[in-house]
């Protein structure tokens, strides 16, 4: 339960979302939209606002210095409650229909390459009970492209070592299988008999566990991560779970696999999602070309330019 905002038209509106959408999603949901009231009082609430309070609001939004997409986020959340009041009959309007989503720029996903994603799983090499969990860890969210959330939701039942696949939960509570590698299936198979014993001391479903024998969080995830990325001798501070799946998306482009198959892997909707990783791989083979072409570099070693025509 999120906490109440004492606004009974927005608390039944959460309330109601709360009954098809994670806990997760709605406080994030409960956040923007308890802004929108901070904002707007005392000339309004929130169920009463015009649409003219509600751009002053979104172009106060900028003038914070907000990114674009949080704005945008602010925006869609505003957007789905006056239309949750127009179906209760509560407005007969939805006053942020009419607003502006701000212009995003398209910004490339920053990855690893093979050689740091091959030295940070690698740095998962003790034998502990942690230790092999760690690994195990780091080998799905690399070698199956998960999502952290998606990785701490395994349950001990939906992996398939025999067959090599997992069962992952993904946004929306949509379930996709996802192929595994044999490194990712030993990684699993090492911590399930010698490591996971030794922490499942409450009979826990989940697959990874933490040390007092609970689920592992998200939280506890980033951790481990950035434990391991200091311990490789990567940045600890550039390096999380999710780039992790940058990684695993590019690395699996540059080595031949077609996008549509890709993107099932990562359970995107959209294929346009998914397209982003090709221009870092041909962003990367263009780098690749000016270090390495004899008639690109410049003298003295450094990389020529590509004039323009």
């Amino acid at each position: 339960m999120t906490a109440p905002t004492r606004d009974p038209e927005l608390d039944g509106f959460l309330a109601l979302l709360a009954a098809s959408r994670s806990a997760r999603t709605v406080d994030a949901y409960r956040r923007d939209l308890a802004d929108a009231a901070a904002a707007l009082a005392p000339d309004a609430r929130p169920g009463s606002a015009s649409a003219e309070q509600l751009q002053a609001y979104v172009a106060a939004l900028g003038a914070r210095g907000l990114s674009a997409a949080t704005i945008a986020r602010r925006i869609a959340a505003l957007r789905s409650y006056y239309r949750h009041l127009v179906l209760l009959g509560v407005r007969g309007d939805n006053p942020a229909a009419a607003l502006d989503l701000p212009k995003r720029g398209r910004t490339l996903p920053r990855t690893l390459s093979a050689g740091e994603a091959e030295r940070l799983v690698e740095a998962a090499n003790g034998v502990g009970p942690r230790d092999l969990r760690d690994r195990a860890l780091v080998e799905l969210l690399y070698g199956a492209g998960l999502r952290v959330s998606e990785a701490v939701g395994i349950e001990r039942g939906g992996i398939d070592l025999d067959n090599a696949l997992v069962r992952v939960r993904g946004k929306g509570d949509k379930e996709r299988i996802v192929p595994i590698g044999r490194q990712a299936v030993a990684a699993v198979r090492t911590y399930l008999a010698r490591g996971r014993p030794f922490l499942d001391a409450r009979y826990r479903p989940e697959l990874f566990l933490n040390a007092r024998g609970g689920g592992l969080t998200r939280a506890g995830a980033f951790l481990i991560v950035r434990g391991l990325a200091a311990k490789a001798g990567l940045d600890p501070e550039r390096v999380h779970p999710h780039l992790l799946r940058h990684s695993f998306a590019t690395h699996l482009l540059e080595g031949g696999a077609d996008l549509r198959s890709v993107q099932e892997m990562l359970g995107h909707a959209d294929l346009a999602t998914t397209e982003l990783y090709t221009h870092v791989s041909d962003r990367r083979r263009r780098e690749q070309y000016y270090l390495a072409h004899p008639h690109a570099k410049r003298k003295g070693g450094r990389a020529a330019q590509a004039a323009p025509r």
